[in-house]
């Protein structure tokens, strides 16, 4: 067949990029096109960092096309839309594309296919974002896992795919329309200030061979400890596609051979986190309704606060607890937070001041360059007390300790709030005296840590009850 489309979504990359792949080896001619969403300014699911990070990686998408032989089309509007007029003006027999892992996605393919049946051209569409997905890892019944730990020794024993091949010669397509590509201004946005990590393919593969020749070795040792580089920064690459999985994981096995027991264990630990990434892709393709509602059914109806100049203060890393404010600020300066700080954050939120994870899990997805829905929601909800931990609402990290135990020097607390650079590190992990302020122009902490997770600790076991009393009347 002469002409396909390869619709580009969430798999911003040249290098094993399974759709685009199948795309080129059954047709002469493959016409890549990414069509940008239509909303304009303030969007629920993310912000100017994410979208920045966006612009550069479809630059250097357009960059790595253009040496290939081709050029990238950028169409603006509905997608299935686009797509459908894309057909008529190409003649094109088949669209490829990588499926999307979440609700809103799985909608568009949906629709995708009923129009594509109508123009009367195949559609085709592979699995990309993860290693296993959908009803890849079910129980003996054949049911989702509710939990993280059965799951992954199920997810372990599944023979992993492969890495494919990089496309590295395309056919030009036909003279078509097509827009300039976007900047901030396309989504009525102005940057911000966020200093974001290099964008694209080939900056994303310097942070994986980076990661894999050393670091990974050592993430057991560094990787709760905020101050340091000890994680892979591999986040937003996955989000955006400018790597695969598999080529993630097909490295850590060529890396896991001859090693000493401490480095094979750091390795292994670092495979589980990608583990839980998939764990979540599954837990919002089962109950995606967790979106919206809490996944146990019997933390709904929460007694959530509201108090929007509370939420305004942590948003804004005012809350005169350091580990949060250095952990809130370093979100809003570079689009990325640590994720030991992302739970203390997260739990001090929801568990401190009493708010709705919701409110989190927006403002998180609005700053994060690596925003992932489903990991999103996953972590807010078990931080909450209301995912799928099996003993969820007693647990209440105090931030004081999980300063002192993180953070112990105070480098990562004095490196994002800088007006405690003086301050002895001792007296940044504990509340100070009533009234006294660790420094003039640093707030007093907004509450008593101790008052609230007693607070927390009624609130939550009181619902608990209710909520399972009702279910037997």
């Amino acid at each position: 067949m002469p002409i396909a489309i390869h619709w580009f979504r969430r798999d911003l990359r040249l290098t094993d990029n399974t759709a685009l792949n199948a795309a080129v080896a059954a047709h002469e001619q493959v016409v890549p096109v990414y069509i940008l969403s239509t909303w304009k300014g303030q969007h629920r699911w993310t912000g100017v960092p994410r979208q920045q990070f966006l612009v550069e990686c479809l630059a250097s998408l357009a960059s790595g096309l253009k040496a290939a032989g081709s050029d990238l089309l950028i169409r603006q509007g509905d997608a299935v839309a686009e797509l459908e007029a894309l057909v008529r003006e190409t003649g094109a027999a088949a669209i490829y594309a990588n499926r999307d892992p979440d609700p809103f996605g799985r909608a568009l393919e949906t629709r995708l296919f009923q129009a594509a049946k109508r123009l009367g051209v195949e559609l085709h569409l592979f699995k990309d974002a993860a290693l296993h997905e959908r009803n890849e890892v079910l129980t003996g019944s054949q049911t989702p896992f509710r939990v993280f730990t059965p799951f992954s020794r199920a997810w372990a024993k599944l023979g992993k795919p492969l890495p494919g091949n990089t496309v590295t010669r395309l056919r030009p397509p036909a003279k078509l329309r097509s827009l300039p590509l976007p900047t901030l201004a396309t989504w009525g946005l102005q940057p911000d200030g966020t200093q974001i990590l290099d964008a694209g393919e080939k900056a994303a593969h310097g942070r994986l061979e980076r990661f894999v020749e050393n670091a990974v070795f050592r993430y057991v040792e560094k990787r709760d400890l905020p101050a340091l580089e000890g994680t892979s920064r591999l986040s937003q690459d996955l989000r955006f596609g400018l790597l695969s999985i598999r080529k993630i994981y097909s490295r850590l096995q060529e890396r896991s051979q001859g090693l000493n027991e401490t480095q094979a264990r750091s390795l292994q630990v670092y495979i589980t986190e990608l583990c839980w990434r998939e764990f979540y892709f599954q837990v919002l393709w089962h109950k995606p309704e967790v979106l919206e509602l809490e996944y146990s059914e019997d933390y709904r109806g929460m007694p959530w606060k509201e108090d929007p100049a509370a939420f305004d203060r942590w948003c804004a890393g005012q809350t005169g607890f350091p580990i949060v404010d250095a952990g809130m600020r370093q979100l809003r300066q570079t689009g990325f937070m640590h994720n030991r700080v992302r739970m203390i954050t997260a739990m001090f939120l929801t568990k401190d001041m009493h708010l709705d994870w919701r409110l989190g899990e927006q403002w998180f997805m609005q700053r994060l360059l690596d925003g992932e829905i489903a990991s999103n929601n996953g972590g807010w909800q078990w931080s909450s007390g209301t995912g799928t931990d099996a003993a969820p609402y007693f647990r209440i990290q105090n931030p004081w300790t999980q300063g002192l135990r993180f953070d112990s020097a105070g480098n990562y607390i004095r490196h994002w709030v800088p007006e405690l650079k003086a301050v002895p590190a001792q007296r940044l992990h504990q509340p100070p005296a009533p009234g006294l302020r660790l420094v003039p122009e640093y707030p007093l902490p907004m509450l008593d840590h101790a008052q609230e997770r007693d607070t927390s600790l009624r609130t939550y076991k009181l619902h608990l009850s209710s909520s399972r009393s009702a279910k037997t009347v």
